[in-house]
This record gives structure tokens, C-alpha cells and sequence, in this order.
């Protein structure tokens, strides 16, 4: 199993009510996915994050194997999904993938 994890901050510019917004269309459109995908087993978006936190969400998603990882990549749905409700909000990602 591969895991890939992503924390994003949102654009500084996005008021209180726009980043709520926001952040539920991505973790609705990400979620989505589930079962559209070949190879993904699991995906989950966390929105609620504490004060504490320095990243707005986090995506957890897992995959059968590092192949499945890259073709989810490309694949229409994943990228329809990031160019219209990911990309133009934020403003920095970081990513960690690994194998379970």
C-alpha cells in the first residue's frame, strides 16, 4: 500500500467565510473520487483543523501500490478535481508519500 498525504494553506486573500467554502468543496470534490479511481483504496480530507495548525486541510488518501499513485495523478476526474477546486485557492502544498 502507498500512502500519499497533502497539507495545503489556502490564499491569504480568501476571507473567513470564502476558506470555509473552500475548504468543503475540496474535501467534497477529493472524496468524490472514491471509487472512480482504479487503484484507490481510501481518501479522506480533513477540514477542521485546530488553532494550532499551520497548514487550512489535509488530504489522506492510500493507494494499492506507487503505480496506482502516479496514474491517479493524471487520471481526468483527480485532475478536474485539483484544477478547479484546489489550484486556485492555494497557495502552498506539501506532500508526503510513502509505503505502508
Amino acid at each position: 500500500m502507498t500512502k500519499h498525504i497533502i497539507l495545503w494553506t489556502l490564499k491569504d486573500e480568501l476571507g473567513a467565510e470564502e476558506k470555509a467554502a473552500v475548504k468543503a468543496a475540496i474535501k467534497e470534490g477529493l472524496e468524490g473520487l472514491a471509487g472512480q479511481i482504479p487503484g484507490l483504496v481510501d481518501i479522506h480530507v480533513q477540514i477542521n483543523c485546530l488553532p494550532s495548525s499551520n497548514a487550512d486541510l489535509m488530504l489522506d488518501s492510500t493507494f494499492t501500490d506507487e503505480a496506482a499513485l502516479k496514474a491517479y495523478a493524471g487520471h481526468p476526474a483527480h485532475v478536474a478535481v485539483a484544477d478547479g477546486k484546489v489550484r486556485p485557492y492555494t497557495k502552498l502544498r506539501s506532500c508526503l508519500d510513502f509505503t505502508v
